[in-house]
């Protein structure tokens, strides 16, 4: 079961369990879900430009931008899901995925309603592509969330599922909390963030999982209503502020599995990101408006990661195939296998701090939470 059908079946469980709280039917603005956003830059006759993601939008009175939940209100821009998150849930960190951070810990997932992406093939659009007033949520501030986090033994806070980017001003301060506490954090994120705003949230984040769901214009533009370009820009952020990064490329049969594509998407992260980057090559299901296509051959994820290794990524590997060798950790010297994994469960971690324990080759990532 992927992180997709395990979303659908659990959404709005763990809190009404742990909390004695039921999820609100009907979304409802208050005080403490409008909260006056950051990053804005206020226009003439009370239009404001948001500054937060790629998209710039510019906002008349009473509307929102293209991610629903960012609205202007007489020439101040206001964010409409600060404490209402749609779902807190309970994951191991694989299942961001994230595999050189704290292998087989307890991390806790935050995520709103709505995304500023409109992907077509997205699994979670049941709740990526409505608005706050049509996806159920908690009443929840920043405290309340880490609070939770600690309750529930979780050792990380994630920022996922939808975009992070548009519940900006929760996250951060989620983000600033959790540290406070000795939490790892870490956010899970389409890339389409500008670079000031991402500058503002990195120094408050362990580590990042970035979705670069394809090399080409085409397939972002006509796919994702979106651009490669600001997510190119977020990876060289990240990897320029020394944050660890992991990057997921989602093989859709037909739109972005060309080898030629993939083979220059590899060289690019080599040459610019650095060859110990994880990369995870993940098995794509049918979903939303992506119904008539069939899930990735096995094959195809084979070569892919054989392209990648070929350009010298170290760390390569194939996710949503349950029990295959590419889900586990190989040291690159000498080639033994230093974290088992089957799907989402870890069976074996034998990293020694920091490095593998046949040759003492050292393999990066954050082995041990501060």
């Amino acid at each position: 079961m992927d992180r997709r059908s395990f979303l659908l079946r659990t959404t709005g469980c763990l809190l009404s369990l742990s909390l004695g709280i039921k999820p609100k039917k009907i979304y409802s603005f208050n005080e403490n879900s409008i909260k006056k956003a950051w990053f804005f830059k206020k226009d003439e006759n009370e239009f404001v430009r948001c500054q937060l993601c790629f998209r710039g939008c510019s906002i008349a009175h009473k509307k929102r931008g293209f991610c629903r939940v960012r609205e202007n209100r007489k020439g101040e821009l206001y964010s409409l899901v600060y404490g209402k998150p749609a779902g807190l849930q309970i994951d191991p960190i694989e299942l961001e995925p994230m595999y050189h951070l704290v292998p087989g810990h307890r991390n806790l997932c935050v995520y709103t309603a709505s995304c500023n992406f409109r992907c077509k093939h997205c699994h979670n659009w049941p709740i990526t592509h409505f608005p706050p007033e049509q996806i159920r949520s908690y009443d929840l501030t920043p405290e309340k969330i880490v609070e939770e986090t600690i309750r529930q033994n979780c050792q990380s806070i994630s920022f996922s599922i939808n975009e992070p980017t548009i519940f900006y001003e929760m996250m951060i301060e989620v983000a600033q909390l959790a540290k406070k506490r000795g939490l790892l954090t870490l956010c899970h994120t389409n890339g389409g963030i500008r670079k000031a705003p991402l500058l503002e949230l990195l120094p408050f984040l362990d580590a990042v999982t970035v979705d670069l769901k394809a090399f080409t214009s085409k397939f972002y533009e006509e796919i994702s209503q979106a651009k490669i370009e600001p997510v190119l820009e977020t990876l060289l952020t990240i990897r320029e502020a020394n944050k660890h990064l992991e990057i997921v490329n989602l093989i859709i049969p037909t739109l972005n599995d060309h080898l030629e594509d993939i083979k220059k998407m590899c060289r690019w992260i080599a040459e610019n990101l650095g060859k110990d980057t994880p990369l995870h090559f993940t098995r794509f299901s049918p979903a939303h408006k992506i119904t008539h296509l069939p899930p990735t051959p096995i094959k195809t994820l084979e070569e892919a990661r054989t392209v990648a290794m070929a350009e010298g990524l170290r760390f390569v590997y194939i996710g949503n195939v349950v029990g295959h060798p590419g889900n586990s950790t190989y040291c690159p010297n000498c080639g033994h296998k230093v974290i088992e994994r089957s799907h989402f469960v870890v069976k074996k971690n034998l990293i020694k701090e920091g490095k593998c324990p046949f040759c003492g080759e050292k393999i990066p990532g954050i082995w041990i939470a501060s």
